[in-house]
């Protein structure tokens, strides 16, 4: 049986190529009975070449952020896949300094035939951390804070959460009396978990990636808004709009600022005083 916990993947916080990872936004992606160049052609990622270690992924990468047009901003990397052994066959591993946009939900839904999609990511510099779990095309579970789970199965792995590390309850909440732990090491210990995939530095320095260039996606649509902001009094500010509210208020806020400005003037009333009389 996989005991690995949180403790196991402690060496990511002295790895340079891990606070690269950080600093610039990264996917790790674990993709199951694919290779890694049905995966790349899955993600319409344009052929690359072959980049040796992850020297040559980052170099591949920085070349093609030289190309692009600084006055826009542009979501489209260079990602770099390997295969590897892991739990009931073969798997391929994805890594992109991709800002942390994470996996892909449509790309995600295609490219296991039978098979299981892990990822993790984290957004650049901002306290975004993201985990995601698919099976046969299915989001089972996808979390920030481990204690807010969603997916079609989101409870399903609360006592493998709880195994690696993740400070929850039996029920699946924050356990405010778990200690505390590293949570970007929790992350790779449940990937493993799911995987059988042990993530070392030195299989991702001295991997041979297939390299390719990864498309900006196009934008989804969105349904609504939520804001949620906590200040440091510990006073919240909680709100949820949908589409069709925040549409309805633009569009009546347009109405008022291009309507006709009309100005009324009250004349000041006149009094009427008599004149006084005079003796003739």
């Amino acid at each position: 049986m996989n005991l690995v916990t949180a403790h196991d993947y402690a060496w990511i916080r002295a790895s340079p190529l891990f606070r690269h990872m950080m600093e610039s936004g990264y996917t790790l992606t674990l993709i199951q009975g694919r290779t890694p160049r049905e995966v790349l052609r899955t993600m319409g990622a344009e052929p690359r070449g072959t980049g040796k270690g992850a020297a040559g992924l980052m170099e591949a990468d920085d070349a093609h952020r030289a190309e692009v047009d600084g006055d826009y901003w542009d979501e489209s990397y260079v990602a770099g896949a390997f295969g590897t052994p892991g739990e009931n066959g073969d798997w391929t591993l994805v890594l992109g300094f991709d800002g942390g946009l994470g996996v892909s939900a449509p790309h995600a839904e295609t490219l296991p035939k039978n098979g299981r999609v892990v990822a993790h990511s984290t957004n650049g510099g901002k306290p975004i951390h993201l985990f995601h779990w698919f099976e046969d095309g299915e989001l089972r579970m996808t979390f920030e804070d481990p204690s807010s789970r969603d997916g079609n199965t989101p409870d399903e792995l609360v006592p493998l959460l709880r195994e690696v590390g993740f400070p929850l309850t039996a029920e699946g909440e924050h356990d405010e009396s778990a200690p505390d732990v590293d949570r970007k090491a929790a992350g790779f210990a449940l990937a493993e978990r799911l995987t059988g995939i042990r993530v070392t530095e030195a299989a991702l320095q001295d991997a041979r990636y297939e390299l390719g260039l990864v498309p900006e996606q196009p934008a989804e649509e969105w349904t609504g808004l939520v804001i949620d902001i906590t200040d440091a009094h510990g006073e919240r500010l909680h709100g949820e709009w949908t589409y069709e509210e925040i549409a309805t208020a633009s569009d009546r806020a347009r109405r008022e600022a291009n309507a006709p400005v009309v100005i009324t003037y009250n004349e000041p009333s006149r009094t009427t005083r008599s004149e006084p009389e005079t003796g003739e």
